[in-house]
């Protein structure tokens, strides 16, 4: 099976500009293709993970990525998705989040001469001038065209700042300039992207005259990595410092047994011929499916070894008991401690609230649990004694959580 078809196997591909000449750019590899990534955050989460991967699919298919970090276009604040305005980042907020997707990335992606390229659009667009953009840029552009994206539309009724009615321009002239530049001929995005990623085939067939889906073909990903970067409570960090290991894995390990094997499908190395078996594998092994899922994902962002620690810990945690020494765990000192810490207090120290009150809502809901005995008590008393041995605490039905003294 060839690159092409087996991203279409995977269930990768959702809409292409022209699929025979992107079949036959991708299988014979000569796609020069860029995915943009702006850095809002100091991690990458696992909505980005699908694009991620697929760099990884396609270079190896011997493929040339080309990483665009969104330095600039950060600074404005992408519409898609979104029902209100992004907050404003400082230039030293962006370069930092820039820094620390770059060094996640390396896990994924071989960068070096010959490989894979990482630019800024900082780079180029910080320096244009705005007149320059107006006549060079903004005439190829209708305004009427524009409101028609979906992008723009849901944010009408609420409100579409100017700012941001720029994202479609400074993205397409992403393209245009990467296209001059660097010779990308591809662009891959989410579904919600298929407006802006128009918006350059179309900029560079009218500023070059040439060929849009020749030379400026779009392949658009499925977009359902957009769903899977978000949990109830927030994102879920490829960074091991915001999202342990083993939060990691118990994310994977508990999505929805409707999803397990799309994920397997979309977002693992797993040969598809051994993932078609898997679909017919009795209904009483979706566990074993959830278990495989989250170990090859935590292999693939934080090593086999933090996969094998964090399988271990959860299997400890199901079978009732066992080593749970990879569990995430908070070190208390015995000054802070003293002869205890009340329960709020402990939820507190270990960060698993955010606030007092959100720890008594907790307990009044019956969320928390302590070496597996429901808290019902608001002023429990967890001893130094207990924490001396260490205690286990279990919030909601999937975060568990160590408390020590050492």
């Amino acid at each position: 099976m060839q690159i092409y078809e087996e991203l279409v196997a995977r269930g990768l591909i959702a809409q292409v500009t022209n699929e025979q000449e992107i079949r036959d750019l991708i299988n014979n590899g000569g796609a020069r293709f860029y995915i943009g990534f702006d850095p809002t955050a100091d991690s990458l989460h696992v909505g980005h993970f699908m694009a991620l991967c697929l760099m990884k699919r396609l270079q190896m298919a011997g493929n040339k990525p080309v990483v665009l970090i969104g330095g600039g276009t950060a600074m404005i604040g992408d519409p898609s998705g979104r029902t209100d305005m992004r907050s404003m980042m400082t230039r030293e907020t962006i370069q930092h989040n820039v820094d620390c997707f770059k060094k996640q990335m390396e896990r994924f992606i071989e960068f070096g001469e010959d490989k894979a390229i990482l630019v800024n659009n900082a780079d180029w667009l910080l320096d244009l001038n705005y007149v320059d953009v107006l006549r060079e840029v903004g005439a190829c552009f209708s305004v009427n065209n524009m409101l028609r994206a979906e992008c723009y539309k849901q944010r009408m009724e609420k409100g579409l700042s100017f700012l941001e009615f720029n994202y479609m321009i400074m993205q397409s002239y992403d393209f245009w300039y990467l296209h001059d530049h660097y010779g990308c001929n591809m662009q891959f995005g989410g579904n919600d992207q298929w407006s802006n990623m128009l918006g350059g085939t179309e900029l560079i067939r009218k500023k070059t005259g040439e060929d849009a889906h020749a030379m400026t073909i779009t392949l658009l990903l499925n977009s359902e990595g957009k769903k899977m970067g978000k949990t109830a409570k927030g994102a879920v960090w490829l960074d091991p410092n915001k999202t342990t290991p083993f939060e990691f894995f118990q994310y994977w390990r508990n999505v929805a047994d409707a999803d397990v094997m799309k994920c397997i499908r979309m977002l693992t190395f797993i040969p598809v011929a051994e993932i078609d078996a898997m679909e017919n594998w009795e209904d009483n092994r979706i566990n074993e499916k959830k278990e495989i899922l989250a170990f090859e994902l935590t292999k693939l962002v934080h090593g086999e070894e933090e996969a094998t620690k964090a399988r271990e810990a959860s299997l400890a945690l199901f079978a009732g008991g066992g080593d749970d020494s990879n569990m995430p765990t908070t070190n208390l000192t015995a000054e802070e401690v003293g002869d205890g810490l009340g329960i709020i207090d402990l939820l507190v120290a270990c960060k698993l609230v955010k606030s007092k009150s959100e720890a008594r809502q907790l307990i009044k809901d019956g969320g928390i649990s302590i070496d597996g005995e429901r808290v019902n008590d608001m002023f429990l008393l967890v001893t130094a004694a207990q924490l001396t041995e260490g205690v286990k605490i279990k919030k909601g039905r999937k975060v568990f959580h160590r408390a020590v003294i050492g």
